[in-house]
């Protein structure tokens, strides 16, 4: 068994060994309902969207992940793992509810790209208007990029102490 040093090797080798084991089951009510992935489909699409961030240059980039709770989020900041991306998780921006905490996220982190779903990412055109400072960003929906997109993933130079991600919280102050 090869040995694992990273969280690529890792899942890389969960899909070897266990390819149709779920790897991950979001109940979407709550409850009861559930969609899940396997091994194998989280690294088909943890590969498809992390070509996508190699094409666009996102290797050691902090990337924003703007997404509902899903698996769709799931598969992005795998994605972010798979091409050398620095995921910055936070939640997605919304209409009545101030853009402060986005953009201070974005500053600080120094983010280059936003990911999000389709849907989300058709609401943010009235929201930019209000944080002109996020249309800098490269904006990408990942649920648009196909499965076929994966052939052209490219295993990234990265070692173990890498930075994998940045989690912001609001502290005391409720300032990231």
């Amino acid at each position: 068994m090869k040995q694992v040093s990273n969280l690529i090797d890792l899942l890389q080798q969960r899909v070897q060994q266990q390819p149709r084991q779920k790897a991950y089951t979001f109940l979407t009510d709550g409850e009861d309902q559930e969609v899940s992935l396997t091994y194998e489909q989280l690294d088909r699409r943890a590969c498809a969207i992390a070509a996508w961030l190699q094409y666009l240059h996102a290797t050691g980039e902090r990337v924003l992940l703007l997404y509902p709770p899903g698996l769709e989020y799931i598969t992005a900041f795998w994605g972010c793992l798979y091409a050398g991306a620095i995921a910055v998780p936070a939640y997605p921006p919304r209409q009545n509810r101030s853009l402060n905490r986005l953009q201070s996220i974005a500053e600080d982190a120094q983010s280059t790209l936003a990911l999000t779903t389709s849907a989300l990412l058709a609401k943010t055109d009235a929201l930019m208007a209000q944080c002109p400072d996020l249309k800098k960003l490269r904006w990408l929906a990942t649920d648009t990029v196909a499965n076929s997109v994966a052939q052209h993933w490219r295993r990234p130079a990265i070692a173990s102490d890498d930075l994998a991600f940045l989690q912001y919280t609001s502290g005391s102050t409720s300032t990231p």
